[in-house]
């Protein structure tokens, strides 16, 4: 085998292995970004879960105009598997906090974020008075 052939072959080898890395890198920004929509998603649904909560009258198991009868009541009322304050769905994990006039729901996703070591997160807070809805996206 001539000096080309071997040098051909070596210079194959470099391109194939570049392409390889980068295509795992593209990869893995793909499902953090699928990952971090999909928990944003997920807030947007509770966050409305949460305003009918707030709005329906305690006589029929809603808050009756807040959040503070209890964050267990709150969870029971959203679903999605609720044990001790945390929510969970295929794309991860949502704390829940209150006071009497908004609540806070924190999604931790399934996927490393931006900086590539911590987990996708994102915030939520529902103002029951204003109905207002408020999203934080942290990593």
């Amino acid at each position: 085998m001539g000096t080309q052939q071997i040098l051909l072959i070596v210079l194959s080898v470099i391109i194939v292995g570049i392409a390889v890395a980068v295509g795992i890198t593209m990869f893995n920004a793909q499902a953090s970004n699928s990952n971090r929509q999909a928990v944003v998603g997920d807030l947007n649904n509770l966050a409305a879960s949460a305003l009918a909560f707030y709005k329906t009258p305690d006589t029929h198991g809603g808050g009756g105009n807040s959040f503070t009868s209890s964050v267990d009541n709150v969870g029971n009322w959203l679903g999605y598997g609720y044990t001790a304050g945390t929510l969970t769905t295929g794309n991860g994990s949502y704390a829940l906090s209150c006071t009497a006039l908004a609540l806070t729901i924190v999604g931790t996703g399934t996927e490393n974020g931006n900086d590539g070591s911590t987990s996708v997160k994102a915030t939520i807070v529902v103002t029951g008075a204003s109905s207002g809805i408020v999203t934080t996206i942290n990593n």
